[in-house]
């Protein structure tokens, strides 16, 4: 058990930051990732914006599936709705990188709502299915509508911010990890507030929730909402980021990359959903270059990348079967080991 944390007052106790070490340590990280693009080339800035990206879209998710209970299969859908929205609005009319991506979020809101109608009748297995057919049907619009350049897509040029070509990652990455930072500052602000603790009790028990006065429409399409809310924004990144958008680019494989990654690092915690998408996105290119580390590396590509997929699904299931709430736990557990140390008791 820890020691030091006697709480004078609600306030103190509902504190997003409780301690003066958790407190240090974010400064430590926040210097961290302001100082990582000075000593990092191309391609790991490549992968911190990709990472950070994911990030923001897995924490969407885990409001939907973590917090909530509602299983959803068609977030990729929501990020397409995001990005072909920032598309358009760059190319035809040339309005702010920042209002692009809000209004990125909000169409991807008003399609998350939509598609979370059902969610009243149906749960589980058959909502997944539900979201399925939503994630098709995006898919179909954004293939055969003039409007998003059908199958070749919409091509960007580079953003723009207060006069700032941003056309490298290294000016990328200070728009797209502020923008991480702030959607998952207000992630896990939002489960210390009426709506959150409303979304939990769904997720752990929906007659019960309804009995209490939850209105159990309401708050299951408001998650909705601010789920594909997150998912448009990060897919308005995604859109600066590849600065080409087509109906190939946001898949059901996708969406189930996402649900992986909030299962591998642990559903029901903001931690869960970064590291899963840390986890998700860089261990398939470590295993890449533990390859091409080998000798003959360049040629053994080609033969091992099934074997790498391998790999990367067998930790998966390890991770189901052996650890099942993901890396957060194992995260907590190393946490209170340290807590106590050296006592054992």
């Amino acid at each position: 058990m820890r020691i030091g944390t006697l709480k004078e007052s609600y306030v103190a106790d509902a504190a997003l930051f409780d301690s003066r070490t958790q407190k240090v340590w974010l400064a430590l990280g926040a210097a961290l990732l302001a100082l990582f693009p000075f000593m990092a080339g191309d391609y790991w800035m490549y992968l911190a914006c990709l990472v950070c990206i994911n990030v923001a879209s897995a924490t969407g998710l885990n409001i939907l599936t973590g917090y909530t209970g509602l299983v959803s299969l068609g977030h990729a859908a929501f990020m397409g709705l995001g990005a072909y929205t920032v598309a358009i609005l760059e190319i035809r009319f040339g309005t702010p990188l920042l209002l692009n991506l809000l209004a990125g979020g909000f169409v991807a809101m008003v399609g998350g709502i939509i598609v979370g109608l059902p969610s009243l009748r149906v749960k589980g297995l058959y909502l997944a299915i539900a979201t399925i057919a939503a994630s098709f049907i995006a898919h179909f619009l954004f293939a055969n509508s003039s409007f998003t350049g059908g199958t070749g897509g919409l091509t960007l040029p580079p953003a723009k911010l207060f006069g700032v070509l941003l056309d490298t990652s290294f000016r990328l990455y200070w728009v797209i990890v502020p923008v991480m930072l702030l959607m998952l500052l207000g992630a896990a602000n939002l489960f210390r507030t009426r709506v959150g603790r409303a979304f939990i009790a769904i997720r752990d028990r929906d007659i019960s929730a309804e009995v209490l006065g939850i209105p159990l429409l309401r708050y299951k399409l408001l998650s909705f909402g601010l789920s594909s809310f997150y998912a448009g924004v990060a897919g308005g990144l995604w859109a600066y980021f590849f600065r080409v958008v087509t109906p190939e680019s946001f898949p059901l494989l996708m969406s189930i990359f996402f649900l992986a990654a909030i299962i591998v690092g642990g559903m029901g915690t903001i931690l869960g959903a970064v590291l899963g998408a840390v986890f998700m996105t860089m261990v398939p290119e470590l295993l890449k270059l533990a390859v091409d580390l080998l000798p003959g590396g360049a040629e053994l590509t080609v033969f091992l990348s099934p074997v790498r997929t391998v790999v990367f699904g067998l930790l998966i299931i390890g991770f189901l079967v052996f650890e099942p709430q993901g890396l957060a736990e194992l995260w907590r557990r190393l946490r209170r080991f340290f807590h106590l140390w050296p006592f054992r008791h």
